[in-house]
């Protein structure tokens, strides 16, 4: 991370890769105490790695920050940059998670990739790194199991 030049507030480019994306992070203001913040990201996109053709997903991404608050503006462009980017969704999720969680050192996460179908079989994948904090409420991640048209 570059200290002191947060991509907030100025206008930024969007990464052509997630490697040269730059996740930023922010102290945590209540650092002292437990508790859940949530990304709702429903419109993520990259490239299937074989036909190049684009997937979808909604990931919901779950923490319990420690001394570090994942700053939004860098997690969208970060995000964003998978656009181009071919990837098995199982590689996506954890690689998002992995990223994140070595950027900001959370008590707890976690991150749900709900992928929509590709030849007819949705793909999630869950991903969790360390303990949840003793009393602390983490809710279920609210995305409905996919049905299919009609159902």
């Amino acid at each position: 991370m570059r200290k002191n030049k947060l991509q907030l507030g100025k206008p930024v480019r969007l990464p052509a890769s997630p490697e040269e994306a730059v996740l930023d992070r922010v102290s945590n203001p209540h650092s002292d105490t437990d508790y859940l913040a949530r990304f709702t990201c429903p419109e993520f996109t990259c490239l299937c790695p074989i036909t190049g053709q684009p997937d979808f997903a909604h990931f919901v991404i779950d923490y319990a920050p420690g001394k570090w608050l994942l700053e939004s503006k860098s997690l969208k462009l970060y995000l964003a940059s998978f656009r181009n980017t071919g990837a098995f969704h199982e590689d996506c999720t954890i690689r998002i998670g992995k990223r994140i969680v070595k950027t900001i050192e959370p008590k707890w996460f976690r991150i749900g990739g709900y992928w929509y179908p590709r030849g007819g079989i949705p793909i999630d994948v869950f991903w969790q790194k360390g303990k949840l904090p003793a009393g602390l409420w983490a809710p279920d991640q609210g995305v409905s199991p996919y049905r299919g048209r009609g159902s």
